[in-house]
């Protein structure tokens, strides 16, 4: 579906940010209980013109946006890069992830996600995560391998870019920095009792690759997001270009598949936009921006 039911609020906005107009907007997938999944909240189409809004200190109220990238091609397995320069501030989420499209639904439908999160307590530490929960409507919690502690980056993520990686395969998980592995999850680590105690077997369903920079509830996950790190203006995730490989069993090896460098006006036909409520705020494709050869994920808050 073409995001034409935007048009009349585009008239009144720059020109940089009607480049999400190009992109179709995805099925919204929907989150557990955050801390669990960068996923989204709600399968609301209409969520961009039903702001969410909350006060803050004075008489203005405001309605706070987000931003979601969300790749339309399917894999099973594969390495999954992306050159970003990324968003701390209290009570953010800035991420890149793979996601089973189907997992929102819950009840016979499983859960299958890996994760890199860049949270709001700081822009040196970051949580690499496996998130699955098998199909069964008695289940309510999902299963999570979270980093804990978090990981160190050694470096501020958000003042500079860097590159950043899933490995997926049938054997292991890996996540890598500036192309060094920081932690690889294999066949046999199992977590809970229920049928996905092994993640990494569970592994099996196609997934999506997708970033995105939302405000979450949990302040004891990312701190406390009150709309005021907004004032100066918005907060930008950068992403320079993504590359996807391909999986090879026998060999073991990956092949690149496509690079997208984001140099075109419009978004390639490898994405769409998320346009739902995500906890804090609403996902907007007008925050998702194409400008210079870079893509910006933007959040915003807007007077009402």
């Amino acid at each position: 579906m073409k995001t034409k039911k935007f048009l009349s609020i585009a008239m009144a906005l720059p020109v940089a940010l009607l480049y999400a107009c190009s992109a179709e907007t995805t099925t919204a997938p929907a989150d557990e209980t955050v801390p669990e999944s960068s996923a989204a909240i709600l399968p609301a189409s209409s969520a961009v013109l039903e702001l969410s809004s909350s006060s803050v200190a004075g008489p203005v109220s405001y309605a706070y946006y987000g931003a979601e990238l969300s790749g339309k091609d399917q894999f099973l397995y594969g390495r999954f890069e992306a050159r970003m320069k990324m968003v701390s501030i209290p009570g953010s989420v800035s991420s890149m992830f793979l996601y089973y499209d189907d997992s929102w639904m819950k009840k016979e439908y499983v859960w299958n996600e890996i994760d890199i999160e860049v949270l709001g307590k700081g822009g040196t530490m970051w949580q690499s995560n496996i998130i699955t929960r098998e199909g069964d409507p008695s289940i309510r919690s999902n299963t999570t391998s979270e980093s804990k502690p978090l990981h160190e980056f050694g470096f501020d993520a958000t003042q500079d870019f860097h590159l950043y990686a899933i490995v997926w395969t049938p054997e292991y998980v890996a996540w890598e920095i500036d192309s060094v592995e920081v932690r690889r999850d294999t066949l046999g680590i199992e977590r809970g009792t229920h049928a996905d105690k092994d993640q990494v077997a569970f592994l099996t369903e196609k997934q999506s690759l997708r970033f995105n920079l939302w405000a979450s509830k949990s302040t004891a996950w990312v701190g406390k997001f009150t709309g005021d790190e907004l004032a100066a203006g918005p907060q930008e995730q950068i992403i320079d270009y993504v590359r996807v490989y391909s999986y090879d069993a026998d060999t073991k090896g990956f092949t690149q598949l496509w690079q997208d460098d984001f140099d075109e006006a419009y978004l390639s036909d490898h994405w769409g936009t998320g346009n739902w409520e995500m906890e804090k705020v609403n996902l907007s494709p007008f925050n998702v921006v194409l400008e210079d050869g870079l893509c910006k994920l933007r959040m915003t808050r807007e007077a009402e």
